[in-house]
């Protein structure tokens, strides 16, 4: 699951290693550049994540930045692309080795806890930014837009192959991942808001709910 995954959303430049010294320079130098770019986007959004800021935060040259990323929006869809491969290669690295030490019973609580602790992440907060910023944003939504559908297209498809005791309850599951996923964000966003009581009792809400799906005590329209 994971590898097939991970494949379908794999960023250009990601792939196997090239053979060439000179190639695998410029790789390194490709990702140093997207990983600059996000800390960029998290520390001061989406207006401050442009090529100079990168350069400088690189200390790379204006020729090599060029090279890479010619105009922003090239930066721009890099970020995106990686992003999003970021977000599922974390999760389900948290939550396959949580998976193999626990018992099937266990699998509802284990993926809604990885998940919650996907939304604390670095990546995740990229996400949001992007997110936000692709509402007014035409131009990055060009870029967005299409990312985020393929990511969901594949997580759709591959858990129906991840999770075979839902098989029958295929409509169910993609009504519990879509819930989970739209409860994490608000309880997220919320956070510091409501505090950590109230948020604990969403988290427990959120479990029961969750296992009302599984049960088919609550169904999709």
């Amino acid at each position: 699951m994971q590898k097939r995954m991970l494949r379908a959303m794999l960023p250009a430049g990601l792939g196997e290693e090239p053979a060439r010294w000179q190639q695998q320079k410029s790789a390194r130098t490709r990702l140093r550049l997207i990983e600059a770019a996000i800390d960029c986007l998290v520390e001061g959004g989406y207006s401050r994540l442009t090529t100079q800021s990168v350069a400088e935060r690189t200390a790379v040259s204006r020729g090599a930045m060029h090279h890479h990323f010619p105009t922003r929006m090239d930066l721009v869809a890099a970020v995106v692309e990686h992003v999003f491969y970021e977000r599922m290669r974390l999760f389900l690295d948290d939550y396959l080795s949580n998976l193999a030490r626990s018992s099937e019973a266990e699998m509802l609580e284990i993926a809604a806890a990885a998940h919650w602790r996907s939304v604390h992440s670095r990546e995740y907060s990229a996400y949001l930014e992007l997110a936000v910023a692709a509402r007014t944003d035409t131009e990055l939504d060009q870029f967005f837009g299409p990312v985020a559908r393929r990511y969901d297209e594949v997580w759709i498809a591959e858990m129906i192959e991840s999770f075979p005791q839902w098989r029958d309850q295929w409509e169910q599951m993609k009504l519990a991942s879509d819930f989970v996923s739209t409860v994490h964000m608000g309880m997220l966003l919320q956070q510091p808001v409501y505090g950590d009581a109230r948020t604990r009792q969403l988290h427990k809400l959120t479990e029961d709910v969750l296992r009302l799906i599984y049960a088919s005590k609550v169904v999709a329209a």
